[in-house]
């Protein structure tokens, strides 16, 4: 009887068998599968920790750099980084001076920067991104009852609820700045709204939404940081996911940019490869923007840094900078990760704001940022050299001084007669004789 219960339930067990065996086959097959990911992840080629100034030590780039040595000099520049590119490689990459004079730390090619304003153009691709993602369009209203921001229901004009995703990429959104720039009067906006604690992202717009646009929707151009600060909120809410992850994980990344992030308001906050911030006033302090009324440095403290959000909150090196714009210039060579309607669109045309860029003339692209510790330019260009400077001191001359950059990086450019090498940093830094036994002197730092 044993035996024949036994044979009965034989077919059962074999199936039960052989189900056991498959799921762990299974198992096994998927650990392997993520090992391999894993591996290959860790391979890929990260510029910033890569790079060394020894990469670019040419004879025939020595004039250039002895013009941008004297030019820092002149107008006491504490640090700075300088990328080039020609026909998307990129040629040249090196920093100069210090990136924390306190810790006789030297610049070196892969430190990031604060890159202020210019991280309009990040935001801007980001959107740009949705778009050709088929999960946005840059004619929906942001506010009222349809609009994609449809919570802030409270607003003075009516004229709100017409305002687009494209009036605030252009900055032709209408809002006022009546009584200043509110994401850099942080501790009198808390004064003037009743509060003693940071306000938030919704705080400020709400804030804003509060007085009467200056101008139509579509009207005259007006520079709006808090209309990128809303076009934050609108990556957010469309992607679901937070605005840095994002951008890291749908731009950044597949630019092959590793080493970008929002950065962080106070010193001992630092990312690894990230300088020193100089103020173009030693010594001034401003009320904390956390309501504390502690009185801080306009560079730690007294300006919400990460409080901007896409506005110019972005840390980067000159390098990846270049690289990301590199993958949005409609070229052969780096893959681009927008499509040519989208890249044509950034531009922007009858002399208004392009989309994150600042100026659009023919073939040459330009964006720029400014505000304490910090002077980005970037310029990217048809024919000729791209390239990207960001500085780690501002100057008390302001945007001016960031758009004189331009001109002066150009000059200094000038004097290279002929580029040595057709290296391109991007891919693989180099394996010359004379490079291969080189050991550069660690440059990266810890956080505190």
């Amino acid at each position: 009887m044993y035996l024949c219960h036994m044979n009965r339930y034989k077919p059962l067990l074999i199936l039960a068998l052989f189900l056991v065996g498959m799921l762990l086959w299974f198992r096994s097959c998927r650990e392997v599968a993520g090992e391999e990911e894993y591996v290959e992840e860790e391979a890929l080629y990260r510029l910033n920790d890569t790079l060394r100034n020894a990469y670019s030590d040419f004879t025939e780039t020595r004039r250039m750099e002895q013009f941008i040595e004297r030019w820092m000099a002149r107008n006491n520049i504490r640090g700075a980084s300088l990328a080039i590119m020609r026909n998307e490689h990129l040629i040249y990459a090196k920093g100069f001076g210090w990136a924390d004079k306190e810790l006789d730390r030297r610049a070196e090619a892969g430190d990031i920067y604060r890159i202020a304003s210019a991280s309009k153009l990040v935001t801007a691709i980001g959107i740009m991104k949705l778009v050709d993602e088929g999960k946005l369009s840059v004619d929906q209203t942001v506010f009222g009852e349809q609009g994609i921001l449809n919570e802030f229901t409270t607003y003075r004009d009516k004229r709100v609820s017409r305002i687009t995703v494209h009036h605030l990429l252009n900055h032709t959104s209408g809002f006022s700045r009546r009584m200043g720039d509110p994401m850099f009067r942080s501790a009198d906006l808390l004064n003037w709204v009743g509060k003693d604690s940071t306000l938030s992202a919704e705080e400020l717009i709400n804030w804003q939404l509060g007085m009467r646009l200056r101008d139509n929707p579509g009207g005259s151009a007006q520079y709006s940081n808090i209309g990128y600060l809303v076009l934050s909120k609108v990556i957010e809410r469309v992607s679901g996911m937070s605005y840095e992850e994002y951008l890291q994980s749908h731009v950044l990344r597949p630019a092959g940019c590793y080493d970008m992030h929002i950065a962080r308001n106070y010193y001992e906050e630092r990312f690894p490869h990230e300088v020193k911030y100089y103020g173009h006033d030693p010594g001034e302090v401003i009320e904390s923007y956390d309501g504390s009324g502690a009185m801080r440095p306009r560079e730690y403290g007294g300006n919400n840094i990460t409080g901007l959000q896409g506005a110019g909150a972005w840390v980067a090196s000159a390098a990846e900078l270049l690289r990301l714009v590199a993958s949005i210039d409609g070229r052969p060579g780096v893959p681009d990760i927008l499509s040519e309607a989208r890249i044509r669109e950034m531009k922007g045309s009858g002399g208004q704001f392009g989309y994150g860029w600042a100026r659009s003339s023919g073939a040459v692209l330009v964006r720029t940022g400014t505000m304490s510790g910090t002077c980005t330019y970037i310029r990217s260009q048809r024919q000729g050299l791209s390239f990207v400077l960001i500085t780690n001191t501002s100057s008390y001359r302001g945007s001016s001084f960031t758009n004189k950059i331009g001109r002066t990086v150009q000059q200094a450019i000038d004097r290279v007669k002929e580029w040595p090498v057709e290296q391109d940093l991007f891919v693989a830094v180099p394996v010359a004789d004379s490079l291969a036994s080189a050991q550069p002197e660690e440059h990266h730092t810890e956080q505190n």
